[in-house]
């Protein structure tokens, strides 16, 4: 007889942000009686601060689902129970999977796996190659694990015959996912991440030598593109739609209520000929340097604001209230708001003041699209010190921003616009725009965030201050 307590293991909802108390689950990408294996994507959910995929620490099969997609459920609350050893034995019917967050009771306590290396969330393979009984007369689910056992083994950078001696290399799902488009085994790419964790960059770094010389760019694989939920049918003659706060808008909403009411705002505003600058982003477009990469206003835009903040480094500062000190931070984590249709979210692009002009392109293309793609991680979000928001792309002129928490300044980019403007001493046609400066009257005086905004203007009405400033 088998021991269902060694028998089936209960993955619970993992911690997936640092203090995050509960996701919704997104999408089960399983279901019952599928074979399942050791760092397979099983399903996806969302926190308060981003979309993330959930890999599964085990083998075996999937006996049951706890809950349906939509559901919120706690950090700690088993979600998904998987039988690791199929074939021994008739399972209990696994019960109908719940609507409701309630506490489950597990079948098992779950104990933590051996000789596994953490990973963004559960754990990676295990040391030594896990094997277990094969299901008595299933000889096509056989089949099914032993494929679906290649195929991830290839995945996490093992080879069908070699022992699993060599740690599984350290990367989050949306990388895995990067590197499979672009065939590139994870375990030839050298880490530059924390910890060894291999970030998107190294993936690129990796496949650039291979893709440099090709004659011909092969399609770009398509990638499903996050739809935001479809709201429920509104009945005829019905005043008013009830849309439950969660996820990312619960998160917007805290923060920015916290920020208001915490840091004393001040906002500045300045229009500005941008005529020079535009001029420029034509230029760097046809610029050998830069192919490939995307050139457009933002990019200069964040330029001029790391020239400004080197040349006042006072503003790039944080208030701690606890310690009651001012931290200044001698790093820049530029951070660029981003709609997506799961609401705004701020990811940063990490020490932006260190990045070349092609580097900072290449941050800010990989930045968006992963945005886009509904993938960016908790962490991309976290240990922001300035923010841009570009309120220019909906054809506002300017706003006024609130601060990111933590953070001592934003800056919003209005729409370029052309527009009659007096230059040298003649009224002609030129591009305009108006930036606004947000800023903690806390941590900054009116000389200090003038300065900023005012340097910002300099630059982008003569772009060879970068170069001269710099």
């Amino acid at each position: 007889m088998t021991d269902t307590s060694t028998r089936f293991r209960e993955f619970k909802m993992p911690d997936v942000g640092e203090g995050l108390t509960e996701a919704e689950i997104l999408k089960w990408y399983v279901q019952p009686g599928d074979v399942v294996t050791d760092g397979q994507v099983v399903c996806e959910v969302e926190t308060a601060k981003a979309a993330v995929e959930l890999p599964i620490p085990y083998d075996g099969v999937v006996h049951e689902l706890r809950f349906e997609e939509g559901t919120t459920v706690d950090v700690g609350t088993s979600i998904i129970t998987i039988d690791v050893a199929p074939g021994n034995g008739d399972a209990p019917a696994a019960p109908v999977a719940q609507t409701s967050a309630a506490p489950v009771a597990p079948a098992v306590e779950e104990a933590e796996p051996k000789g596994r290396q953490p990973v963004l969330v559960g754990y990676g393979v295990a040391e030594t190659s896990t094997k277990r009984r094969a299901r008595k007369g299933t000889a096509a689910v056989l089949e099914q694990a032993a494929a679906a056992a290649a195929v991830q083994a290839e995945m996490n950078g093992h080879s069908g015959t070699a022992t699993a001696t060599a740690a599984r290399p350290l990367a989050k799902p949306p990388v895995r996912k990067l590197a499979k488009d672009l065939g590139i085994d994870l375990a030839t790419v050298t880490p530059t991440g924390p910890d060894g964790v291999i970030t998107r960059e190294d993936v690129h770094a990796a496949a650039a030598p291979a893709t440099a010389p090709a004659p011909a760019a092969a399609p770009a694989p398509v990638v499903p593109q996050p739809v935001a939920e479809a709201p429920a049918p509104v009945a005829a003659g019905a005043r008013e739609t009830r849309i439950p706060i969660k996820g990312v808008r619960k998160a917007t909403a805290a923060a920015m209520v916290g920020s208001a009411f915490t840091a004393p705002h001040v906002t500045e505003f300045i229009t500005l000929d941008v005529t020079r600058t535009m001029k420029l982003v034509d230029e760097l477009k046809a610029d050998k340097d830069m192919a490939g990469l995307r050139v457009n206003p933002l990019l200069l835009i964040a330029k001029a604001l790391l020239v400004a903040i080197k040349r006042n480094p006072q503003v790039n500062t944080a208030w701690d209230e606890a310690n009651q000190e001012i931290v200044q931070k001698h790093y820049v984590n530029l951070g660029i708001a981003a709609a997506t249709p799961r609401g705004l979210i701020v990811p940063n692009i990490k020490d932006a003041h260190d990045k070349t002009l092609p580097e900072l392109a290449q941050a800010l293309g990989e930045l968006v699209a992963t945005a886009r793609e509904g993938k960016t991680t908790p962490a991309a979000m976290q240990g922001g010190t300035v923010t841009i928001t570009n309120v220019g792309v909906f054809g506002v002129d300017t706003g006024t921003p609130i601060l990111n928490p933590g953070e001592s300044a934003i800056l919003a980019v209005g729409a370029i616009k052309l527009q009659p403007w007096v230059h040298k001493g003649k009224v002609k046609p030129r591009q305009v725009t108006t930036l606004a400066l947000s800023f903690d009257h806390r941590l900054v005086d009116g000389e200090l965030g003038s300065k900023v905004l005012a340097d910002v203007a300099a630059i982008l009405e003569q772009p060879k201050r970068l170069i001269t400033w710099a």
